[in-house]
């Protein structure tokens, strides 16, 4: 095994343009705790929150929390070693790490399910533990096993975009004929449509790329809708075409589109904000409610992987070479990228 490691260190904030990202040889990640095991990566999904991250727009919520980093926290991969006290997995198979890196397992938050909350969690891809590299540690506990029958390409980004799709829409309170939108049709929303029709609700698809609305129809979206800056022209063609939506998810950062799902739902209605971004307006007297959703639990993401195979749920991918970094995010930045583009080391 290699004693050093390719990885695309982050160690300057700035566009994407300017390619922050530098592939560097870093000493290789090695078991330092009995329950952790050393993963070779084999896929990295690229987020979009991890562009904001690089270019510095989350400086102001402490994101990223440090520099050097090695950014990337979908990340699946071949484990090549194991500690001594690990009993969940074996040298050979495949797992995959969300952004949840670890937690402290002992607080509330932990005990309740909710360990993505715990205030000590570690958030892969927010130190030189990132996916945008060769290899990477974690404890077992924080792992999920993949299933042989998925490409690692296409599991992936379910370690982020689809478990946080599937939250997002469980807290939607998801059921039968349901009218719920998405807004933000990218990554993460093509997954949350999928999730919504496995739940038989009726889905809405919005975006303001024809493309991603293309991408919407083709996984199921029973209606899709042009998004307008225009937000009374907006809400008109909605209520003449279809009516108010019962719920509405926003995965599009953009603090105008927050304000048009607010204004789209019905009195008692439910928006889901699963992205960064303040509330512009907001009538209490119309009794709707307005959640935010992060991630989700080790449970959570053993469902997703359990109902992508169950249900053969479509990951729109896009393989890059690890080095192609930096011209990946451009073209994320620039919406290139039909949903999910992935790193391969």
């Amino acid at each position: 095994m290699p004693e050093k490691m390719r990885a695309m260190i982050l160690s300057k904030l700035g566009p994407v343009e300017s390619k922050p990202l530098k592939l560097t040889q870093i000493d290789r990640h090695e078991i330092t705790k009995p329950n952790e095991i050393l993963i070779k990566i084999e896929a990295c999904g690229v987020c979009h929150s991890q562009l904001h991250s690089i270019e510095g727009d989350w400086e102001d919520i402490g994101l990223p929390p440090t520099l050097p980093t090695v950014p990337g926290h979908e990340v699946v991969g071949k484990i090549v070693e194991i500690g001594n006290d690990v009993t969940k997995f074996k040298v050979d198979e495949r797992v995959g790490i969300t952004p949840l890196l670890g937690s402290c397992l002992n607080c509330q938050y932990c005990n309740e399910g909710k360990e993505y909350l715990c205030e000590n969690m570690d958030v892969t891809g927010e130190s030189l533990r990132g996916g945008y590299t060769e290899y990477i540690t974690v404890e077992e506990e924080f792992a999920t096993k993949v299933p042989d029958t998925m490409r690692s390409e296409y599991a992936a980004p379910l370690f982020c975009a689809g478990i946080t799709a599937y939250k997002a829409v469980k807290a939607a309170e998801p059921k039968k004929n349901k009218k719920i939108a998405i807004f933000g049709i990218g990554g993460v929303g093509h997954m949350a449509i999928q999730f919504a029709k496995v739940e038989g609700c009726d889905v809405s698809g919005v975006s303001r790329k024809e493309k991603h609305l293309d991408v919407a129809k083709k996984l199921g979206a029973d209606n899709i809708f042009v998004y307008s800056s225009n937000q009374d022209q907006f809400l008109e063609n909605v209520k003449k075409e279809y009516g108010l939506f019962d719920a509405a998810i926003v995965f599009a950062p953009v603090d105008e589109v927050t304000d048009t799902a607010i204004k789209s739902i019905k009195k008692g209605g439910t928006v889901v904000i699963a992205t960064v971004g303040k509330i512009p307006n907001f009538l209490a007297f119309e009794e709707k409610t307005v959640r935010g959703t992060l991630i989700g639990s080790r449970k959570d993401m053993e469902d997703v992987i359990k109902i992508s195979g169950e249900h053969k749920l479509e990951v729109v991918t896009e393989s890059f070479p690890l080095e192609q970094a930096n011209e990946v995010l451009l073209k994320l930045k620039n919406s290139e990228i039909d949903a999910r583009a992935v790193l391969i080391p």
